[in-house]
């Protein structure tokens, strides 16, 4: 497998855990897509998008996502167990 291959597998994975851990974390709060977007100041569409894997947050929102959640942005990419 040549390196682009890898990376794009790679970006891939990071997006179907980046979903997950979003769409996790908002239902332990129950939050609403709507709730959570107005918090971290995206549309509603936005955070349907990360949860579905169409799209990835920028490194600015998975900061402000870490920060509402209270978790690292590493626990957020996949990188690390909740502490």
């Amino acid at each position: 497998m040549n390196a682009p291959t890898c990376l794009k597998i790679s970006s891939i994975i990071v997006n179907m855990v980046i979903s997950k851990i979003i769409l996790e974390l908002r239902t332990e709060k129950k939050l609403t897509q709507e709730e959570l977007a107005s918090h971290i100041g995206v549309t509603s569409r936005a955070v349907s998008y990360w949860e579905n894997e169409i799209n990835e947050p920028k490194a600015t929102y998975i900061v402000k996502l870490a920060d509402f959640f209270d978790v690292s942005a590493d626990y957020l990419l996949g990188r690390e167990k909740e502490l």
